[in-house]
């Protein structure tokens, strides 16, 4: 059963545009696990830093390809640009809500 996920991504200070290099080539791994990135958005500039900066919406096939992604040789081999972009991210698990038809 596919999962979406919904993924939160805060730069370390000063680090956004590395944040998105990295975003870049980390999310380049996805299709590689049959993954699909739905959706991928950057705040505008000069807002409240308490939000994210980056959130993007990816979904897997089942949690067999997320895992496969998340330890991806290539994605570990990226770690310390990671830790020196990354401030924090936060990860949910969502699903999609159905249009509601205002017709009626």
């Amino acid at each position: 059963m596919p999962i979406t996920l919904c993924v939160l991504l805060w730069p370390t200070e000063g680090s956004a545009d590395l944040l998105s290099r990295y975003e870049d080539d980390v999310l380049a791994l996805v299709p590689v696990h049959g993954g699909r990135l739905l959706s991928r958005v950057r705040a505008l500039p000069g807002q409240d830093a308490a939000l994210p900066t980056e959130v993007q919406v990816i979904e897997m096939p089942d949690d067999d390809a997320l895992a496969a992604y998340m330890a991806d040789p290539a994605r570990v081999a990226l770690a310390d640009v990671r830790d020196r972009a990354v401030a924090r991210t936060d990860i949910v698990r969502v699903v999609a809500v159905p249009d509601r038809d205002t017709s009626t």
